[in-house]
């Protein structure tokens, strides 16, 4: 597969990617919605365990959709490295690596604690990534021009969700005071 994407062109890599990624988006987002979503029950691990026994044909099916999300994002990482290196060939490679090695505890974790490893793996690849697009100086200035200004709608999303919770819900005061009182103890 290497000598493929070395003879492709930048353009083919590119769009090979986008693809790519769309598969992982789609093949995620089924396993994540529609088979854990149906399946599992949050801090009730039993209820979790009948829904699975109950349902074994929609969980083996998640389970297929996962492996086809963990190989097309490895497929992605593998491209994003090929394209992004002339920007960068060392930060390139640290995101691929954190890419590979967030896939590899996806599928090769421990479940509880996959969601987190993951994130901090896929985090800091996507920051990396991130980065090597921004200096890149045939991806980033397009590709911000066509987006904008809907590249913004993400973020301003996130606030705004972030400035309802804090004036409907606020903190839990109880637990802010813990926490500050741990935190002064500790520092």
């Amino acid at each position: 597969m290497t000598e493929r994407i070395a003879e492709a062109s930048p353009r083919s890599l590119a769009r090979m990617a986008g693809v790519f990624y769309l598969l992982t988006i789609l093949t995620g987002g089924f396993a994540l919605v529609f088979v854990s979503g149906r399946l599992v029950v949050y801090g009730d691990a039993a209820a979790t365990a009948t829904n699975i026994l109950a349902h074994e044909p929609l969980f083996r099916l998640g389970f297929a959709a996962d492996l086809i999300m963990a190989a097309c994002y490895i497929v992605v990482t593998l491209l994003l490295y090929d394209l992004l290196k002339p920007v960068n060939r060392s930060v390139s490679l640290l995101a691929a690596f954190f890419g590979l090695v967030g896939c590899a505890v996806s599928l090769f974790g421990l479940t509880p604690f996959i969601l987190l490893r993951d994130l901090v793996f896929f985090g800091l690849h996507c920051l990396l990534v991130g980065y090597l697009i921004f200096r890149s100086t045939f991806l980033y200035p397009p590709l911000a021009n066509y987006l904008s200004p809907y590249n913004l709608a993400p973020g301003m999303l996130g606030e705004g969700l972030l400035i309802l919770w804090l004036l409907v819900f606020g903190v839990n005061e109880q637990r802010w005071k813990e926490q500050a009182k741990a935190g002064f103890l500790t520092n």
